[in-house]
């Protein structure tokens, strides 16, 4: 059976009951399939930093579909090693990697997307990565999603784009339904050495009776991706040209799975899911061997390579379950919710890396002089088991009291296969009870208050376990080595709020929130060479608070929304960083971060407005924009470099949709209108390309703030056939 189109929100990964809005204790934001198909992102990364609050993106990857997504200070990322603290689910299956905990936004079309659910906080349902919040994901049904649709666009970038999706119900019964949807999308990309190949699929069958609900569904993809670096502020004349060249990924994915729920009874039901998931990620990238073309004071005149290439790959396959119960009835003689289950996610990994040396051309492209050298030759496998609970109480008609708690197992192995690095062998294990608790108040139908406090944990990643020595610094992606270990992550989180509406067009939301992190894990810079060199390290205490103000109305034809976040995200605990490009750095190129001081990469204000206008029955225009404030660089944790933050940034977007007959839709969208040139990303590095027409110069490597740039100006134009 399909579940009622009811405002609830789905407070457990498993397919559940859901719980009314006005009995959530968070600042849960819900974007429907109407949102996105009404704005007309080339991505899922746009839509989510367009319109949700407290969501910022940057672009260290260069590559529009590899964006690190920060949601309250916390990240979801492709980048492998960063640290990870949002947890990602697609109907009910977490699909953070096995292997780095790492999220890949490419490998779904948003065309298969039904809802968007950002649930914040530490909740524990959630398990592992749910420090600063959860992002559920859910898909369509040929049941709800009737018809099919064609669609095609073309724009700036030499982007062309072809999408098709089609749905509907089998049999007089009505009881099977089917959907299936695809996008191809290449582009040559806004800069140089970018272009992207996007090739994605999904579909789903289902089953339904009035007591039971059955869905089988495949995920796959094929996409290439390739990125432009970061650049040095030098270069900055010039932002569509890449520092090194060429850095690319290719994404492969099968992803299948099967969920269902069944009521026994009128007041139980039960639910779960089975799932398989392989994914493989070939990786090369170009970078600077620092030092190449000098004499060694202690060897004698060598001639180094000028360039290193990096080649890695991730063969990784992903398998779980989860089974959950709900119970409705009366707890002392109260009307009451329990929900108990359990899970676990299970993954095996296979990572290689090889090395080869190379120079550079004069365009700053690598050609090898050497054979890949193997580097790294390793197995990892993980196991995530969880047991959980929740509880909603109905105290009154106006109060609703929850409890929850999650008892989290991990456990993580690394096997080296090469037999030369016996000490990397290990197994790790981290364990721990996280609970919740939440009081809702709804003094009348429109008005809602609310208090929380929660907690949550992650595991440290094998790359993390692997790369915590600060004598022994290692590139992303990383050289497996034998490390210090590390300690899990514990997050604790404080949120009170309040929401409400005016009539039926009108509503608001104030939130309140403080997430404090035990043994926080950072990647700490710490190479002059390579500005993605350094280790991880658990440095004490941090802290991510703030304010959420949203509110959107309607004036007739006229739809307005706003968003406003203030994170003020800072670490708590002193501890020494090895920063060698950091100007305020000792002779040891250490600094010393003071408690109070910026987490970098983080906006402290960012102000979101969508304006939507229907001309007429036919004819609809919207304008978006964004305001973003200006952030320190990576490698300037005590905030005290000399060439200070990263600059803020304001970006206006348009979006079109006329109806040219019942079945055809023209739609344009310009992002960028403006074509402000702006940086959402910094980090601390040396620019060895100082000598003429910037070509490589390793005696007088210049220390400079390189910046990841946003895309230019882009326009796009398509149309969109539809049937029922």
């Amino acid at each position: 059976m399909e579940l009622p189109t009811i405002e609830v929100i789905g407070t457990t990964p498993l397919p559940g009951l859901g719980t009314p809005i006005r009995d959530v204790a968070g600042n849960v934001q819900v974007f429907t399939r109407k949102d996105l198909a009404a704005q007309r992102q080339g991505n899922l990364a746009e839509f989510l930093e367009q319109n949700p609050t407290s969501v910022t993106i940057n672009s260290s990857q260069g590559n529009p579909f590899q964006p690190d997504i920060s949601f309250r200070g916390f990240t979801a990322s492709p980048l492998l090693g960063l640290p990870q603290g949002l947890s990602v689910f697609q109907d009910g299956v977490r699909i953070n990697e096995a292997f780095g905990d790492v999220v890949n936004w490419d490998l779904l079309p948003q065309s298969a997307i039904s809802s968007i659910q950002l649930i914040p906080g530490s909740n524990p349902i959630f398990g592992l990565n749910t420090l600063g919040g959860a992002l559920a994901i859910y898909t369509k049904s040929g049941a709800q999603n009737p018809g099919g649709a064609v669609e095609v666009s073309t724009g700036s970038f030499g982007r062309k784009t072809v999408e098709f999706e089609q749905g509907g119900k089998i049999g007089a019964a009505g009881n099977l339904d089917y959907f299936f949807t695809g996008n191809y999308s290449k582009d040559n990309g806004w800069a140089d050495h970018n272009p992207s190949k996007v090739q994605q699929f999904f579909g789903k069958v289902g089953y339904q009776t009035s007591t039971t609900d059955l869905d089988i569904s495949l995920s796959a993809a094929d996409n290439s991706l390739q990125g432009a670096q970061t650049l040095p502020i030098s270069f900055s004349n010039n932002i569509r040209q890449a520092y090194t060249y060429p850095d690319s990924n290719q994404n492969q994915l099968g992803f299948l799975t099967v969920k269902g729920s069944h009521f026994i009874n009128d007041k139980a039901l039960v639910s779960g899911n089975l799932y398989y998931r392989h994914y493989k990620n070939s990786g090369f990238s170009s970078n600077v061997n620092g030092g190449g073309d000098q004499a060694d004071a202690a060897a004698g005149p060598i001639d180094r390579a000028q360039a290193t290439n990096n080649r890695s790959e991730i063969d990784q396959t992903g398998y779980g379950l989860g089974l959950q119960m709900t119970l409705l009835g009366e707890l002392a003689g109260k009307k009451n919710q329990f929900v108990m289950g359990a899970s676990g996610d299970f993954g095996h990994a296979r990572f290689t890396q090889a090395n080869q040396d190379a120079e550079f051309t004069p365009a700053r492209g690598t050609v090898a002089i050497g054979d890949f050298q193997q580097a790294t030759d390793a197995k990892t496998r993980n196991s995530y088991y969880g047991i959980f609970f929740s509880d909603a109480l109905s105290m009154t008609d106006r109060w609703t009291l929850t409890l929850s708690g999650r008892y989290n197992l991990a456990r993580i192995s690394i096997a080296d296969q090469t037999g030369d690095s016996p000490k990397l062998n290990g197994d790790h294990q981290f364990s721990r009870f996280n609970p919740a608790i939440g009081v809702n108040y709804n003094p009348t139908p429109k008005l809602t208050l609310y208090g929380s406090y929660s907690e949550g944990m992650r595991t440290p990643t094998p790359v993390e376990l692997t790369c915590a020595d600060p004598d022994a610094p290692c590139q992303l992606p990383n050289n497996f080595i034998a490390d210090p270990a590390l300690k899990k992550v514990v997050s604790r989180t404080l949120e009170f709020g309040t929401r409400g509406k005016f009539g039926e067009e009108s509503q608001w939301s104030v939130a309140l929130y403080r997430t404090d992190l035990d043994d926080d894990i950072q990647f700490i810079s710490s190479n002059g060479v390579a500005t993605n060199a350094g280790y991880f390290q658990n440095v004490g205490k941090t802290r991510r608070q703030g304010l959420e103000l949203s509110a959107s109305t309607r004036f007739g034809a006229l739809g307005v929304s706003a968003h406003y976040s203030f994170i003020d995200a800072t670490f708590q605990s002193p501890f020494a960083e090895s920063s060698p490009n950091n100007s305020a750095a000792d002779a040891n190129g250490v600094i010393q971060v003071k408690s109070g001081n910026q987490i970098p990469g983080i906006p402290r204000h960012s102000f979101k407005l969508r304006l939507d206008y229907d001309i007429n029955e036919k004819w609809s225009v919207g304008a978006s924009g964004t305001l973003n404030s200006a952030i320190f660089a990576r490698g300037d944790e005590n905030n005290s470099d000399r060439q200070g933050k990263v600059p803020g940034y304001g970006v206006v977007n348009l979006d079109t949709r006329y109806k040219i007959s019942r079945d055809l839709e023209f739609f344009a969208r310009v992002n960028n209108l403006l074509d402000k040139r702006y940086a959402n990303f910094g980090i601390l590095g040396q620019n060895y390309f100082n000598g003429p027409n910037q070509s490589y110069d390793a005696a007088n490597p210049v220390v400079e703030q390189f910046r990841g740039y946003g895309a230019p100006r882009g326009i796009w134009l398509g149309l969109r056939y539809s049937w029922k």
